[in-house]
């Protein structure tokens, strides 16, 4: 029988929330292409249909009870690994990189959906198998091989920015799930060598990006002229900035890939300093609200699923800000519910609809 208290606690606060930074970003986005002239269908327009589309998933997510796919994590995370076993030998290449499954009428990047995944069986695994003293490196294999596997395949494709996000997402959720003080100093001493060892492995063009992050004017007019022109949008709208589809960068195509990676700097030099300000108190109310989510859960799966979600989130508002302002080398990560990408925009509401099913079921036991 359809419980009544599952439509009066739905999450409107998440869902306008969400609406909200969605629909800035597709002004945006409208104004950084508003100076292309093509016949194919505007760019804002295709995301609006992917925003349609999330939303209609993330709905439909919250007709059924996200304890179910407690059930189902392991099968989810098999098909997602599977997916990008099959990019590594028959996916799409695109400018050196093979990330994307071609299936005519669309492009699914399995990097993104893999997230959703690892979300999913890490909040299983660590529901199942709680430690009051905090984990021990022993008690941390299975979450290491669910973290390992995707991570090595990202890698290959080669996908540095996406490989980063999902590690970033793993130990977010073990930092809640709790360490062992020896086991945080244990995965520091691992981390460390890991990055001095991943550094040989890397391809020539991303070291080129971590030394262009170190001295982009070292090379202005090469590896050093995204993250240069993108400061200068950044800096040059002041604190009023210059007015919706006003920004010289972006309008005389000085910054590259600004519906994509700098989709914020074409922000940033249209509505300046105090339109950056609004924009990210919206996306911290988001974050907030997701924590808040994930402490009224009624069960530690959901705890861990919203925390998940959130860390997502987090992560990619860090890392893509840190990048477009050059506080981090440009990695190819988007801003989520802004950056133009149809997969980007599906995977983000698929982890809303997670987050407003926890939310709506906080009251059932």
């Amino acid at each position: 029988m359809f419980d009544r208290r599952l439509v009066s606690n739905f999450d409107w606060v998440l869902l306008l929330t969400v609406l909200l930074l969605a629909g800035i970003g597709i002004a945006n986005l409208f104004s950084a292409t508003s100076s292309w002239h093509t016949t194919a269908t505007p760019l804002y327009l295709k995301q609006l249909l992917w925003l349609s589309g999330g939303v209609s998933i993330a709905l439909f997510l919250c007709l059924f009870d996200y304890r179910h796919l407690e059930h189902y994590a392991i099968h989810i995370y098999s098909v997602s690994v599977f997916m990008l076993v099959y990019v590594l030998l028959l996916g799409k290449t695109s400018m050196g990189a093979t990330r994307w499954i071609d299936l005519g009428f669309i492009n699914i990047q399995p990097g993104e959906v893999i997230k959703i995944a690892i979300i999913l069986l890490l909040a299983k695994l660590f529901s199942d198998t709680t430690s009051p003293n905090g984990y021990c490196l022993g008690e941390l294999l299975k979450p290491g091989l669910v973290l390992a596997v995707p991570f090595i395949l990202i890698l290959k494709e080669p996908d540095l920015g996406t490989a980063m996000m999902v590690a970033f997402i793993a130990f977010t959720m073990l930092l809640f799930a709790g360490l062992q003080q020896k086991t945080m100093m244990g995965i520091g001493v691992l981390g460390v060598l890991a990055g001095i060892a991943g550094w040989f492995g890397l391809h020539d063009y991303q070291r080129t990006r971590i030394r262009t992050f170190l001295n982009p004017e070292a090379d202005p007019l090469g590896s050093g002229y995204h993250i240069i022109q993108s400061k200068i949008a950044v800096g040059s709208g002041g604190f009023f900035g210059k007015g919706f589809v006003q920004g010289t960068q972006s309008q005389l195509s000085f910054l590259p890939e600004r519906h994509t990676d700098f989709a914020f700097s074409v922000f940033a030099e249209e509505w300046g300093f105090t339109g950056c300000l609004v924009l990210l108190f919206i996306y911290l109310f988001l974050i907030v609200w997701g924590l808040y989510v994930a402490r009224r859960a009624s069960d530690s799966f959901g705890l861990f699923l919203a925390v998940g979600v959130t860390a997502m989130i987090f992560w990619h508002i860090v890392v893509n800000l840190g990048m477009v302002i050059g506080l981090l080398p440009v990695v190819g990560v988007p801003l989520p519910l802004f950056s133009y990408g149809g997969t980007s925009m599906v995977t983000t509401m698929i982890g809303v609809g997670l987050l407003m099913n926890v939310s709506m079921r906080r009251f059932i036991f």
